[in-house]
C-alpha cells in the first residue's frame, strides 16, 4: 500500500540543513511561497519503496519565538500544517546550542528524528556521544550524518519512516519545570483546552489542537500571537496572576526562567551522554580566522575575492556567451532566409527583431549569470561569507547597522526581492527598514546582463574585470553612505549589537552548489521566457508603429531610421530627451530605460530591438549591439549609462516587495523617486565634468 509522509526539516543556521535537504530530494525539489507570505519555501520528494516523503525545508532558525518573521513562519508551518514528523538537523560539533531548538520542538509534541550532522567534525575534535542515552532524553532516534559526503542519508530515511508510528513519551513527562513554573502550568493548562479562540487560531486543517502544555508555556512567555488569540477572560486572569506571582518571587520574567530551565535540561543531558576524549585546542579554522577577519588584511581579501569572482564571470563567460550569440544569429538568419520579406512582413519583423533580438539578447548572458552565482555559492557554502559578515560588522556599526544586514545585501547581488524578504531575520525594525531602502544599490543578476553588454562595448578587454569590480564596489559605497544618511536623518536610533556564529570551513559539495546555481539560473531563464518576452513584444510594437509609407528616394537604412524616430517609442524618447541629454543619453537609450521599470534586463532587450529595427547593426547578437553602441556613443556615455542602471529606479517587482514588507506606499514610492533623482544628479555630474576634462585635454 502506497503511503505519503509529510516531513519538515528544521535546524539552526549553518547546521548543514540545506545540504541534507539536497541529499534527500536530489533534483525532485521546487521553490514556492509559504502560504500567506512572500518568502520562499523549498519542497521536494523522496521515495523509498511504497513510501513517499514530501519534505519541506524551513528557514534556519535558533528558536520558535515570534521575535523575527522567519521564526514565526517556521512555527506557523509546524502548527498549521502539522507534519507527520520533524527532522531536526543539528551541528554535532556545537551540540548544546543546537539542542535549544530541539527542546522547543519537543514542547510542540510532534514526532522527532535528530540528525547529527557534521559528526566527522565533532569526532575530529575528540567529542563522543552516547546516542542511545541521548535518544532517551529527547525521545527521538538519532542518526549520524556527514552531509557534505552524503553519509547517513539512507539511515535517516529509514529512521524517519520507522519513527512516524513509534510510541512516544508525553513532553510533560520528559520536560519537567520546577518551582512556581510547574504550579503555573498546572493552573493554566485546563483553561487553554476550553478557549475557543485558541482552537480557531491554531487548529490544523483536521481540527486537531496542540497539547495544552504548549499553549500554557507560550502564555507564560507572553507570546504576543498566542496571547492575542485568547478569548476567555478566566484564562487571561489565571495567566496574569501566574506571571505576577513568578515576577514577585524570582524578580524576573517567566520567559527567562523557562529559558534557563531548558538550558539546564540540555546541560544535564549532555553531561551524562557527551564526553571529550582530548583537550579541545585551537583548530586550523581558528588560526585562519585571525587573518580572514583582520580589519585590514581581511578587507583586502574580501575585495580580492570579489574581484576574482567578477574576473571569472567575464573570462570564462565570454566564450560561452559567443556560442549562444552564434546560435541566435544562425536562428535569425535561417528565419530570414526561408521567410520572404514580402509575406507577413510585420510578423517576420516581430519574430526576428522583437522576440529573437529582445529575448535572445538577454539569454546570451546566461553563462555570466551562472558563473556569478557559482562563485558566490562557493564562498557561501565554504563558510567564508559568515566571516565577511563578521568583518563588515565593524563598518556596518559605523553606518548605523550591524553585520547581520550583510546577508540580505549579499542576496541582493542575486536579486533585490529575495534580499528584501531576507530582512525578516533582522530583529530591529529600524535596521530592517534601512536595509530595505539601500538594497537596490546591490547590483542584481539582472543588471549584470547590462554590464556584460556595455563594458565590452566601451572598454578594452583588460578593463573588463576592473570596470565590473568598480561598478559593484560603487554600489556598496553608495549603500554605506545611504545607510548613514538615513540613520542620521529619516530613521535615527541606536544600533543593536550582533551575535553571529562562525561555522567551520567546509569543502562545498558540487551537488549543493549546482542546485543553488541552477535554481537561480532557471528563474532568470523563466523570467526571460515570460516577462521579458512580453515586454520585448510590446516594445517592438512601440518601435514598429505607426508605419511610415515607403519613400523611394531614401535608402533602406534611412527609412528604418525614420521609422524608428516616428514610432510611438521614438516620440516618447524624443519627449524625454531634454531630461536625458545632460547625462549623455539620447532618445533611444530613453526608450530602453522606460522598459527597465518593469525589469532591468529590458535595457538589453530594447537596445537589441532598437538597433535591429533601425538597421544600425548587422545581426541580432550582443556583438552587433555593441558595435552599434560604439558607433553611436562615447565611452563617457557608456560609463554614465552603467551608473544610471546601477543607481536608478528599482524594477516593478522591487517596488511591490518594498510596499509589501514595509506596509506603506510612501517607502516604496519614496525609494523610487529618490534613487531616480540621485542617479540623474550623479550621471549628469560624471558626464558634464568628464566632457569638460576631455575638452581641456583636446
Amino acid at each position: 500500500m502506497k503511503r505519503i509522509l509529510r516531513v519538515v526539516l528544521a535546524g539552526n543556521p549553518n547546521s548543514g540543513k540545506t545540504t541534507i535537504f539536497n541529499n534527500l530530494t536530489g533534483s525532485h525539489q521546487k521553490v514556492a511561497n509559504y502560504p500567506g507570505v512572500t518568502v520562499e519555501r523549498r519542497t521536494g520528494t523522496c521515495r523509498r519503496g511504497d513510501v513517499t516523503l514530501e519534505i519541506t525545508d524551513l528557514p534556519g532558525t535558533y528558536g520558535l519565538t515570534t521575535h523575527a518573521l522567519d521564526e514565526q513562519m517556521a512555527r506557523d508551518t509546524l502548527i498549521r500544517e502539522r507534519p507527520d514528523i520533524v527532522v531536526n538537523v543539528l551541528d554535532a560539533s556545537n551540540l548544546e546550542r543546537n539542542l535549544y531548538l530541539t527542546v522547543q520542538l519537543m514542547e510542540l509534541g510532534l514526532p522527532l528524528v535528530l540528525a547529527f550532522n557534521m559528526s566527522d567534525v565533532a569526532e575530529s575534535q575528540g567529542i563522543q556521544f552516547d546516542r542511545a542515552a541521548l535518544s532517551r532524553h529527547f525521545d527521538a532516534p538519532i542518526v549520524r550524518l556527514v552531509g557534505h559526503r552524503n553519509d547517513g542519508t539512507d539511515e535517516l530515511i529509514a529512521a524517519v519512516i520507522a519513527a512516524v508510528d513509534a510510541p512516544r513519551e508525553s513532553p510533560a513527562r520528559l520536560l519537567k519545570y520546577r518551582l512556581e513554573l510547574a504550579d503555573a502550568l498546572a493552573a493554566i493548562e485546563p483553561e487553554t483546552a476550553l478557549d475557543t479562540g485558541l482552537r480557531e487560531a491554531f487548529a490544523d486543517p483536521l481540527g486537531r489542537l496542540l497539547e495544552p502544555r504548549w499553549f500554557a508555556l507560550k502564555l507564560l512567555e507572553e507570546d504576543p500571537v498566542v496571547t492575542a488569540a485568547v478569548t476567555r477572560p478566566e484564562l487571561c486572569s489565571v495567566v496574569a496572576q501566574a506571571i505576577e506571582r513568578i515576577r514577585d518571587v524570582h524578580g524576573e520574567s517567566p520567559a527567562m526562567l523557562l529559558a534557563d530551565q531548558r538550558y539546564g535540561y540540555i546541560s544535564g543531558a549532555c553531561q551524562e551522554t557527551v564526553r571529550h576524549t582530548a583537550e579541545i585546542r585551537h583548530t586550523m579554522s581558528d588560526k585562519v580566522d585571525v587573518a580572514v577577519t583582520h580589519p585590514l588584511f581581511g578587507m583586502a581579501l574580501f575585495l580580492g575575492l570579489m574581484y576574482l569572482v567578477f574576473n571569472l564571470t567575464f573570462t570564462l563567460g565570454e566564450p560561452l556567451m559567443q556560442i549562444l550569440e552564434r546560435a541566435f544569429r544562425l536562428l535569425s538568419d535561417g528565419i530570414l532566409a526561408v521567410w520572404p520579406s514580402g509575406r507577413w512582413g510585420a510578423l517576420r519583423s516581430l519574430v526576428v527583431d522583437g522576440v529573437i533580438a529582445g529575448v535572445g539578447g538577454v539569454l546570451v548572458f546566461t553563462p555570466n549569470i551562472m558563473l556569478l552565482f557559482f562563485g558566490i555559492s562557493l564562498l557561501e557554502y565554504s563558510g567564508y561569507m559568515a566571516r565577511a559578515a563578521f568583518l563588515l560588522d565593524r563598518l556596518m556599526h559605523r553606518i548605523g547597522l550591524h553585520g547581520k544586514s550583510f546577508i540580505p545585501m549579499l542576496l541582493g547581488f542575486g536579486c533585490t526581492v529575495p534580499g528584501i524578504l531576507a530582512t525578516r531575520t533582522l530583529d530591529s525594525e529600524r535596521n530592517r527598514l534601512i536595509t530595505i531602502l539601500i538594497l537596490p544599490f546591490m547590483s542584481c543578476g539582472a543588471r549584470l546582463t547590462i554590464y556584460a553588454l556595455l563594458i565590452p562595448a566601451f572598454f578594452p578587454p583588460a578593463w573588463y574585470a576592473p570596470m565590473l569590480w568598480f561598478v559593484y564596489l560603487t554600489g556598496i559605497v553608495l549603500a554605506v553612505v545611504g545607510a548613514r544618511v538615513l540613520g542620521i536623518t529619516v530613521l535615527p536610533g541606536e544600533t543593536q549589537g550582533m551575535v553571529m556564529e562562525l561555522p567551520p570551513y567546509r569543502m562545498p559539495t558540487m551537488r549543493s552548489v549546482w542546485i543553488h546555481v541552477w535554481e537561480r539560473t532557471w528563474l532568470y531563464i523563466r523570467k526571460a521566457a515570460t516577462i521579458i518576452l512580453g515586454i520585448s513584444v510590446l516594445l517592438w510594437a512601440l518601435t514598429a508603429y505607426p508605419k511610415l509609407p515607403e519613400d523611394p528616394v531614401q535608402s533602406p537604412a534611412e527609412q528604418r531610421a525614420a521609422q524608428m524616430a516616428q514610432s510611438y517609442a521614438g516620440r516618447l524618447g524624443h519627449w524625454m530627451e531634454p531630461v536625458l541629454k545632460p547625462m549623455g543619453f539620447d532618445w533611444r537609450i530613453g526608450t530602453a530605460l522606460i522598459g527597465a521599470m518593469a525589469a532591468k534586463e529590458v535595457v538589453v532587450a530594447q537596445l537589441g530591438v532598437a538597433f535591429a529595427v533601425e538597421g544600425d547593426a548587422e545581426g541580432t547578437g550582443s556583438d552587433s549591439i555593441r558595435s552599434a553602441l560604439r558607433a553611436n556613443y562615447s565611452p563617457l556615455t557608456g560609463l554614465s549609462l552603467l551608473l544610471f542602471c546601477l543607481i536608478g529606479f528599482p524594477c516593478a517587482a522591487t517596488v511591490a516587495a518594498v510596499r509589501a514588507e514595509t506596509g506603506r506606499w510612501k517607502w516604496a514610492l519614496g525609494q523610487f523617486v529618490v534613487l531616480t533623482l540621485l542617479a540623474w544628479i550623479i550621471c549628469t555630474v560624471v558626464y558634464q565634468v568628464g566632457s569638460f576634462i576631455l575638452n581641456l585635454v583636446r
